[in-house]
């Protein structure tokens, strides 16, 4: 991690795009999830979504620089938690991002980052400039800590 501040109930990192850089952050909120006893499915949800926009925020909002700086700020309580990636990227209009379902989009390499963010947490909101993303997940009350996805 490139350096660290805390504010009350909200941690602050500045990263850089890294995937060492990235598995700490994670590791960091995930651990904290963990201590207020999340479910597997959270964890994996908050996980996958997290990783997305940390990915995005390289190879899109940094057209793929990794020594440009991400701002990531995240509270975890016992009821949601609270993700923020901010990089310094000119920043883009989500409403131009073509639908990842549609047929002629099936066969593209990229484009299903923000449909995975949105699928995973309960909450998703970009900025008008389009490089701030703030995403909330809420705690599953209906498992607890260590139960597995339910079946099929």
């Amino acid at each position: 991690m490139c350096s660290k501040a805390e504010q009350p109930d909200k941690q602050r990192v500045t990263i850089c795009g890294l995937r060492e850089s990235f598995d700490e952050v994670q590791e960091s909120v995930l651990d904290l999830m963990r201590q207020n006893q999340y479910c597997d499915h959270d964890l994996f949800s908050v996980r996958v979504a997290f990783e997305e926009a940390l990915a995005n925020a390289v190879l899109h909002g940094h057209q793929g620089d990794t020594t440009s700086e991400i701002d990531v700020l995240w509270s975890v309580t016992s009821e949601f938690v609270e993700i923020e990636v901010i990089d310094q990227g000119r920043g883009y209009d989500p409403q131009t991002i073509p639908d990842p379902t549609a047929n002629e989009n099936l066969t593209l390499p990229s484009g299903r980052g923000l449909a995975m963010i949105r699928a995973f947490m309960n909450e998703v909101h970009l900025n008008e400039r389009g490089n701030h993303l703030r995403m909330v997940r809420h705690k599953d009350q209906n498992h607890t800590q260590g139960a597995e996805f339910p079946s099929a």
